[in-house]
């Protein structure tokens, strides 16, 4: 099995692959579109096969897949990117891309996707069966260009027979990654009580290896742990007091993120092995 991943120096991708590799049968082969060679020295010592290449540019794009299996698609153009690149990467980089996979003949297609495609909040968990309803303190280009980028990857599973199994993180955070100390930056304005649901590296990686060899998995899973944050609790981790204020705002949408994990759990067994930010901390994995 050659399994291509994209995205792979990125804050996701750098923590997946080498799990990803850890995992790779004798026979089996993970290679990497990337731009810059020099960062990707890491992952061809533990023996990843090295494409330098532009996902946006249909050439490389057709040399990487030449052979491939499967594809793991976790590149993305995070918040705080103008939102024209967000919607060249995440949504039309990501549909040429599965595009260029049935046309080499890929068999499986992964796709990392976020829970703020959810938008609002429905006053429950949200499910995979829910639409996207546009809005919520976090929406945009980013969570409306993911959003698409599902929507029409699941339609050309309907039209060719791609198998694409779609893997919808919570806010991701550990190991290094300053994704945890960028929280603030909207926490700070929260009511002490909102909620930010989160998912620590190792958890995305375990849901995204359940979905990429799980032979019964098709669709949409929600990827995250048991226990969404406060924004108390956010502060608290990262060592910085609260703000004064804090505990007299409302919280406008109170589900806003706030997921369902009973589909990977039933269907794949993905049990988190942290199951809160609190556990990681413990564990010293933060």
């Amino acid at each position: 099995m050659l399994t291509l991943v994209t995205g792979a120096t990125g804050q996701v991708g750098r923590r997946f692959v080498p799990r990803l590799l850890q995992r790779t049968a004798p026979g089996d082969t993970v290679r990497l579109l990337v731009r810059d060679a020099e960062r990707s020295a890491p992952f061809a010592a533990l023996g990843a096969q090295i494409e330098v290449g532009e996902l946006r540019d249909e050439e490389s794009v057709r040399k990487a897949l030449s052979g491939a299996d499967a594809v793991v698609n976790i590149a993305a153009a995070f918040r705080g990117v103008p939102d024209e690149e967000a919607w060249a990467v995440n949504r039309d980089a990501a549909l040429a891309l599965g595009r260029a996979a049935v046309v080499a003949g890929v068999s499986r297609f992964v796709q990392a996707s976020t829970n703020l495609v959810y938008g609002a909040g429905r006053g429950r968990p949200l499910t995979e069966d829910d639409a996207p309803l546009p809005g919520g303190p976090l929406w945009g280009a980013y969570a409306e260009s993911k959003a698409e980028a599902e929507t029409g990857l699941l339609a050309m599973r309907g039209e060719t027979g791609l198998d694409v199994r779609i893997g919808a993180l919570a806010f991701v955070y550990g190991e290094g990654d300053p994704h945890l100390a960028n929280a603030l930056q909207w926490a700070g304005h929260w009511a002490a009580h909102q909620r930010l649901p989160m998912v620590h590296h190792a958890d995305v990686a375990q849901g995204l290896l359940r979905l990429l060899h799980a032979p019964g998995a098709t669709g949409k899973y929600n990827i995250a742990d048991d226990a969404p944050m406060t924004a108390v609790e956010l502060h608290q981790l990262n060592g910085v007091p609260v703000p004064d204020g804090a505990a007299g705002r409302p919280d406008p949408d109170p589900w806003y993120g706030v997921v369902s994990t009973r589909r990977i759990r039933d269907e794949l067994g993905y049990r988190p092995l942290y199951p809160s930010a609190w556990t990681a901390r413990d564990a010293g994995v933060l």
